[in-house]
């Protein structure tokens, strides 16, 4: 079974522009990174115990680009945490959800991510997100 919510993500034309925004709302970046494997760069938000993830295309041609060319910016997708993604995507495809990814990718700070299409999920892409495993702060000559 997913997790809890991890972060709602927002498709913005200028994360700059967007975060001048947020700020007015009195909420901090609390981080700003470029993703280039997923073409974007994002910055993550806390609101209380909720996540916004800000995204911006890298490419004129990007996955972001597109979405906002067809919808406007706004609501992009719904992400919850996993503890082991492998075993969430076997489950939700067993259970006949179509998957956009067949295999994880590497999303924002070293996270495994993958997509359920939004036609399982009544017009909502979900993502997945399983957090890097803990450094223990030792390496490997310790």
């Amino acid at each position: 079974m997913i997790g809890p919510v991890h972060h709602v993500g927002v498709a913005v034309r200028s994360l700059r522009e967007a975060l001048e925004d947020y700020r007015r709302l009195g909420l901090e970046p609390d981080l700003t990174e470029d993703v280039p494997s997923q073409g974007v760069r994002v910055a993550f938000l806390r609101a209380g115990a909720v996540r916004i993830e800000l995204l911006e295309s890298l490419k004129p041609d990007g996955v972001i680009a597109r979405f906002i060319e067809r919808r406007g910016e706004g609501f992009h997708h719904l992400a919850f945490a996993t503890e082991d993604i492998r075993t969430e995507m076997a489950g939700l495809k067993k259970a006949g959800f179509e998957l956009v990814d067949a295999e994880p990718r590497r999303g924002s700070r070293g996270r495994l991510v993958a997509f359920v299409h939004p036609r399982s999920l009544h017009g909502v892409l979900l993502e997945l997100v399983e957090e890097p495993p803990k450094s223990t702060g030792r390496t490997q000559h310790d």
